[in-house]
C-alpha cells in the first residue's frame, strides 16, 4: 500500500474521498471545540448571575437594617442604632463587592457566541481555499 501522505500513486476518487473524510474530521472537531467554549461560557453566566442574585439579596438585607436604624434611633439611645448603621454599611459594601464581581463574570461570559471557533473555523476555510487553488 503506498504512502498516505503521498499523492502521485492516488486515484482523483481516492483523492477526493481522503479529502471528504479530512474535512468531516475537520468539522466534528470545530464542533467539538465550540461545544466545549459554549459550557464555559455557561458556567461564567450562570457565576455571573448567581453573584447578581447574591448582591440583591444583600441589597435587600440592607434595606432592612436601615429601617431598623430607624425605629431603633427613635426609640432608643445612641448605641442600638449606630450598630444597626453599622451593620447597614457593612450589608451595602457587601452587595456592591458581590454587584462588581458579578458584572465582571457577565461580561466575560458575553456575548455567546464560540469566538476561538469562529476564527478555527475561519482559518479552515482559508486554508481550504488556498490548498484548492494550488
Amino acid at each position: 500500500m503506498p504512502d498516505r501522505g503521498d499523492t502521485r500513486d492516488h486515484s482523483v476518487g481516492e483523492l477526493v474521498t481522503r479529502a471528504s473524510e479530512q474535512l468531516s474530521e475537520v468539522v466534528r472537531s470545530e464542533m467539538r471545540l465550540a461545544q466545549a467554549e459554549m459550557k464555559e461560557k455557561g458556567k461564567r453566566a450562570g457565576l455571573g448571575a448567581g453573584m447578581f442574585g447574591g448582591a440583591g439579596l444583600a441589597g435587600f438585607l440592607a434595606l432592612q437594617a436601615l429601617v431598623a436604624a430607624a425605629i431603633a434611633a427613635l426609640a432608643l439611645a445612641l448605641p442600638v442604632w449606630a450598630s444597626a448603621l453599622i451593620v447597614f454599611g457593612a450589608l451595602l459594601l457587601i452587595a456592591g463587592v458581590l454587584a462588581l464581581i458579578g458584572k465582571k463574570e457577565f461580561k466575560q461570559a458575553t456575548p455567546p457566541a464560540p469566538k476561538q471557533t469562529i476564527g478555527s473555523v475561519k482559518a479552515d476555510v482559508q486554508a481550504i481555499r488556498e490548498g484548492a487553488h494550488r
